[in-house]
């Protein structure tokens, strides 16, 4: 027998055979039978002398079927593997484990075991529902059997409607209602996974408000406690912006959540939708401040127009030439306006901070600055004190960013109360902002270069103290969507994936494709408020966590709307 090949005799194994003469014996992994030498042989590497074996050979194929089973499970079995190893390293050594990396969290690692690990389910009849804003509410709704507490889903569309659904059985009281059903995408179902339990309760699509153009932003006031802890009372409102358009104004409303929604109509009851204000601008996006009295507007006006604006709102309109653009902070209970920055440059973003007293405005030249809505606001934007604002100073090195360099140059006009020293320049204009509740000194931005980064305010001019890679955008507006508990963030990209990276290290936890669309808009609700419930009102809540997912997070795309979480 030639060196190095190896043969096993027959007599290690069995076979199934009901005649002396007529011996069938069965392939076993890894190896292949030769009946003319009557031996097995190890199919790894050609048998000296030989051909190799035909891609369609009975005896390679198995082989085959199990190599692709593998592929599709490898993730899987990576991450099962992984948790029960850390589980057992936390018997041994306790919450604090050594790697090679240095000493973790238990709890750190084991949940980002838990987002590398999503399951994905998509749903039907829900394309052109949430591909401009999506929000999830827990309000007081009225059925034929009373009135009680649910979760639904506030949905815009840039169709211009504003629609309403309900996830569980509540629907089905309804004449005017759509069945969405899900299914899952992500992972791949096969024979082994068929049997899959945990499936998400349907959503019951009812109630549509048609609006005067795109919507562009759904917003809650005092939307970072959907329950807070001391009365359990629900949010009173949410803030609705339309994008406008040439036949129509954008227009701000409020729906009043303080009684209780009617979902046996086909149309929103009007009376609970309030038109605010309607403005010869386009509106993208929206922010209020954590109780709810204020909130930022930034406004873009024609020469020829003058400045109304009556409530809460943040307002933006590409630049133009003669044009002017600018912030405005409005108290929602007296109506009052007052100038918070004015420059040339749009802002396609914003965000208060869990004070209220600062406002992050990401602009279309990639500036991100910093403003102090504490300081006496002015009623003409005339008055405000100018700035000049230089690109920060670690973006003066990097001879490949043309932005930051046209920047450097000429500078960045601004009228305002602005923080100078917290100035920060992204690569390309400003996509999202996402201030962090635990540590109140930083933020995550993307710009529509694919840039993801994060920032300490106590650090500015140190530049990002952490960079995540991957995320692909080139001129789409794609939120960025933050775990309750902070330690992951997620976004979809233009080429269809979604991606979940962990805030800390920034590694890539999960990325994979999910719609032939950008998942541009996402929700991740805060779902450990709902712990905070009276237990009798917990009894009638029927919400997608009853199955005990370890997290939850929707997100929509003009083709679906998906839900995803974990094991």
């Amino acid at each position: 027998m030639p060196q190095g090949l190896i043969s096993l005799p027959l007599s290690l194994f069995s076979c199934n055979c009901t005649n002396s003469r007529v011996c069938v014996f069965e392939d076993l992994p890894g190896f292949y039978y030769d009946p003319v030498k009557n031996r097995y042989f190890p199919i790894k590497g050609p048998i000296p002398g030989s051909k190799r074996a035909s891609s369609s050979s009975a005896s390679s194929s198995p082989l085959k079927l199990h190599k692709v089973d593998d592929e599709r499970h490898d993730v899987v079995r990576k991450g099962g593997n992984r948790a029960a190893k850390l589980l057992q390293a936390r018997e041994l050594y306790g919450k604090v484990l050594s790697f090679e990396k240095g000493k973790c969290s238990f709890k750190h690692e084991y949940h980002k075991i838990q987002a590398s690990l999503p399951v994905i389910w998509k749903y039907e009849n829900t394309d052109s529902l949430a591909d401009s804003a999506l929000e999830e509410l827990h309000v007081d709704l009225q059925t034929p059997e009373g009135q009680y507490p649910a979760s639904v889903l506030l949905l815009g569309s840039v169709n211009g409607y504003l629609s309403l659904g309900k996830v569980g059985k509540v629907g089905e009281y309804f004449e005017y209602r759509v069945n969405c059903v899900p299914y899952r995408v992500w992972p791949p179902i096969t024979e082994l996974q068929a049997g899959w339990s945990n499936v998400p309760k349907n959503i019951w699509t009812g109630a549509v408000a048609p609006m005067t153009s795109a919507i562009s932003c759904i917003k809650t006031s005092g939307g970072h406690s959907l329950y807070p802890a001391d009365d359990h009372s629900f949010i009173q409102h949410a803030l609705i912006t339309t994008l406008g358009s040439e036949t129509s104004k954008a227009a701000v409303y409020i729906l009043k959540l303080n009684e209780p929604l009617d979902f046996s109509s086909s149309v929103f009851d009007l009376r609970t939708i309030s038109h605010v204000a309607s403005m010869s601008s386009t509106i993208w996006t929206a922010d209020c401040n954590p109780d709810g009295s204020q909130a930022v507007i930034g406004k873009f006006l024609y020469p020829s127009d003058t400045l109304i604006c009556f409530f809460l709102i943040h307002l933006i309109l590409p630049v133009g030439t003669g044009t002017n653009q600018g912030a405005s902070l409005i108290n929602l209970e007296t109506g009052g306006v007052s100038w918070v920055c004015r420059s040339k440059s749009d802002i396609f973003s914003q965000q208060f901070d869990q004070t209220g007293n600062i406002v992050l405005c990401g602009f279309r030249n990639g500036a991100i600055l910093t403003v102090d809505v504490r300081q006496k606001q002015q009623e003409h934007a005339t008055r405000l004190p100018k700035h000049l604002m230089p690109s920060s100073s670690h973006a003066v090195h990097d001879p490949s960013n043309r932005n930051l360099q046209n920047m450097s140059k000429r500078g960045f006009e601004v009228r305002g109360n602005i923080n100078s020293s917290c100035t920060v320049c992204m690569p390309s204009s400003v996509s999202s902002l996402v201030s962090l509740r635990t540590y109140d000194q930083y933020f995550l931005a993307s710009s529509m270069d694919g840039s993801m980064k994060l920032y300490d305010h106590r650090m500015i001019d140190r530049g990002a103290i952490q960079s995540y890679e991957g995320h692909v955008n080139s001129h789409t507006r794609i939120q960025l969507g933050v775990d309750p508990s902070e330690e992951h963030v997620m976004s979809g990209g233009e080429d269809g994936k979604v991606r979940i990276w962990s805030i800390k290290t920034g590694e890539l936890l999960f990325e994979t494709k999910i719609s032939n669309s950008v998942p541009s808009t996402i929700c991740w609700p805060r779902t450990e408020k709902l712990q905070g419930l009276p237990i009798d009102t917990c009894s009638y809540e029927e919400n997608l966590y009853e199955h005990n997912h370890s997290w939850g997070a929707w997100l929509g795309s003009r083709d679906e709307l998906f839900y995803m979480h974990g094991r």
